[in-house]
């Protein structure tokens, strides 16, 4: 699961993104709105955590204006106001949760876990390519009906290529999506995940090589 984090205290911001990292979510942060605008734009995420008052803005009247315009994405705020008031508008404006500074850290997590399980029910429980199937529910993946041993990297990248419905998915879109801004997309990481996944899936090949665009899951 991929977490945007917009916090501006850079202190708070660091320990943020070291907890869910630790807890198995792939983070990108912004110390802005202006940041958190350009990361939305090219990365897709299963929960955002905003701050609620930055330097640029409040988070507040930003999430507002983007459920106005049809955005989905469950928002976490934090906030050092903790009245019954600012509890309601952040709610009313479509934040899914809510959260006090001081925090407890584990608190947080189970929060924005919970908020990405939220968000993943309205998604196909199993994606099906030719006779493999992908549980999103209990993060399974099976070949005829035996189940595959895979790391987690090895199932994120199989659920990317999965969604995409046979499309091909570039290779910066499935570093991204299995593990984050940090990974160099020239590096080796999805080659090595790629060619283990050929090996447990066996024959006939599923995972192709498509020149210039990345890859694409589609029987031959």
């Amino acid at each position: 699961m991929r977490v945007l984090v917009t916090e501006d205290d850079e202190n708070l911001r660091v320990a943020l993104e070291f907890a869910l990292r630790g807890d198995g979510f792939a983070v990108d942060t912004a110390a802005d709105l202006p940041g958190a605008d350009e990361a939305l734009m090219v990365n897709a995420y299963d929960c955002a955590v905003f701050d609620r008052m930055l330097p640029s803005g409040d988070a507040l009247a930003y999430v507002r204006n983007r459920r106005g315009a049809g955005w989905p994405l469950p928002v976490l705020f934090l906030t050092a106001r903790d009245s019954v008031a600012d509890r309601i508008d952040g709610l009313r404006v479509g934040g899914g949760d809510y959260l006090v500074k001081p925090f407890a850290m584990p608190e947080l997590i189970a929060r924005v876990r919970s908020l990405c399980r939220r968000d993943m029910a309205g998604q196909a429980a199993v994606l099906r390519c030719a006779d493999v199937e992908l549980d999103t529910g209990r993060h399974q993946i099976s070949r005829a009906g035996v189940l595959l041993t895979v790391t987690r990297k090895e199932y994120l990248v199989m659920e990317r290529l999965m969604a995409a419905t046979g499309r091909p998915v570039s290779r910066r879109e499935l570093i991204r999506y299995a593990w984050d801004e940090m990974a160099d997309p020239a590096s080796n990481v999805l080659d090595v995940v790629i060619a283990r996944l050929r090996r447990k899936l066996k024959d006939p090949p599923l995972i192709h090589t498509v020149r210039g665009s990345g890859y694409r899951m589609a029987p031959l």
